[in-house]
C-alpha cells in the first residue's frame, strides 16, 4: 500500500476500501509548519489507536487566516511530504478551510485525535464522530515543543538576541 496525498473525493474512496476490510480509521488535523519531536509524539500516539492513520493538513491559505502572514514557514507540498515520510501516517489530506470539518464528515473516522491543547467538547467534529459510535481521543502533549516557540527563536537568533 503506497500512501497518499490527495484530494478529499479520492481519500474517501480509499477509507472507504480500508474501512471494507474492517480497519479501524484514525484522524487528526494540523498545520504542522516545522515539523518537531511534539507533532511526532502525537502522530504516532494517533496511529496506536487504530490501523490507518489519515492527517489532515491545512493549506498555505488556511495556515495564513490562522496563524497570521508571516506563516507558513514551509509551503503545504513540502509539509505534506514531510507527514507523509512518517511511518505512522497513511494519508494526507489537504484542506483550504480554518477547519477539518468537510474532511471529517467524509472521512468519517472511527477515532478523531487531538493534542492536549484542546477539550474534548472543544474538538471540531467530535459530536459527529460519537454520533457515529465513534470516539475522540485527547493525548498529553509533548511538553517544551511548539512551532511558535520554534520560530521566535529562529528569529531572535537572526536579529543576535540569544537571550531565549
Amino acid at each position: 500500500m503506497s500512501k497518499f496525498f490527495r484530494t478529499l473525493d479520492i481519500a474517501i474512496k480509499q477509507v472507504s476500501s480500508w474501512r471494507s476490510e474492517g480497519s479501524i480509521i484514525v484522524f487528526t488535523n494540523g498545520c504542522f509548519d516545522v515539523l518537531h519531536p511534539g507533532h511526532i509524539h502525537c502522530l504516532k500516539r494517533a496511529k496506536s489507536f487504530g490501523d490507518y492513520l489519515v492527517v489532515g493538513l491545512n493549506s498555505d491559505d488556511s495556515v495564513r487566516r490562522l496563524k497570521g502572514d508571516t506563516r507558513p514557514y514551509h509551503e503545504q507540498d513540502k509539509r505534506a511530504m514531510q507527514l507523509m515520510a512518517l511511518s505512522c501516517v497513511d494519508a494526507v489530506v489537504l484542506f483550504s478551510e480554518d477547519t477539518p470539518k468537510e474532511v471529517i464528515l467524509g472521512i468519517k473516522p472511527n477515532i478523531l485525535v487531538k493534542g492536549g491543547d484542546y477539550k474534548e467538547e472543544e474538538v471540531i467534529g467530535g459530536e459527529f464522530v460519537r454520533s457515529l459510535g465513534g470516539r475522540v481521543e485527547i493525548i498529553d502533549l509533548l511538553q517544551g515543543y511548539s512551532t511558535t516557540k520554534i520560530l521566535n527563536f529562529v528569529h531572535s537568533q537572526k536579529k543576535g538576541n540569544h537571550d531565549i
